[in-house]
């Protein structure tokens, strides 16, 4: 029967789980893991010794990032099967309470940073639903696209324009009596679109290779 691979998104809030799963080699090994893997191939894998894998992995099992699935008998010694307890890992805001971004404390709403801010706290809510669910769906709903303007005039219209649109609807379904209703965040962003990165090794001087 072939082993399950870890599915699904863990919402790491405790700082020193964070800490944890942010090492280079336990985030190479978290990596790895969505794959049932052993010390032994995971130290091939990295080039090292399989009891340095098993400290990492004990440190990564002890925070609940990684799980047993299965001890196998090889001549004299036991080999433990592991793998991580889901298939990827997202740090939030929350495991860095104090000095996490606030909307609040960002009082220019068309700054950069109030963006990141709104971005941080909707991590951290949305993590806070995910963990309380558990493995219940979480009812959400999100829109991802691309607009090229063709001058910046466009831009500022179309801003004027969505923030009217959205508004009226907010308007239309908002009832803030309603008996049994739940209220629901909406977050609308729009920022510059970052060109993708240069698969091309970088060179430390121009005709150097």
């Amino acid at each position: 029967m072939r082993e399950r691979t870890s599915v699904g998104t863990t919402v790491i809030e405790d700082g020193r789980t964070a800490a944890i799963a942010l090492d280079p080699v336990r985030a190479r090994l978290l990596g790895a893991l969505r794959e049932p893997g052993t010390a032994t191939s995971l130290a091939a894998m990295l080039g090292t010794t399989r009891q340095k894998v098993n400290y990492h992995l004990h440190a990564l099992e002890a925070h609940g990032l990684v799980e047993l699935v299965e001890e196998r008998r090889k001549g004299n010694t036991t080999e433990r099967v592991v793998r991580a307890t889901a298939g990827a890992f997202v740090v939030s805001p929350q495991a860095w309470a104090m000095v996490a971004p606030d909307p609040d404390r960002e009082p220019d709403k068309l700054s950069a940073q109030w963006l990141l801010a709104l971005a941080a706290r909707l991590l951290r809510e949305v993590g806070r639903l995910i963990s309380a669910a558990g493995r219940r769906r979480v009812a959400t709903f999100g829109i991802d696209g691309e607009v090229r303007f063709a001058t910046a005039a466009d831009r500022a219209a179309f801003v004027r324009e969505l923030g009217e649109s959205v508004s009226a609807l907010v308007v239309r379904y908002h009832s803030a009596e309603a008996a049994g209703g739940r209220p629901h965040r909406l977050v609308v962003a729009l920022h510059p679109a970052v060109p993708p990165e240069d698969p091309r090794p970088a060179t430390t001087a121009e005709g150097q290779s």
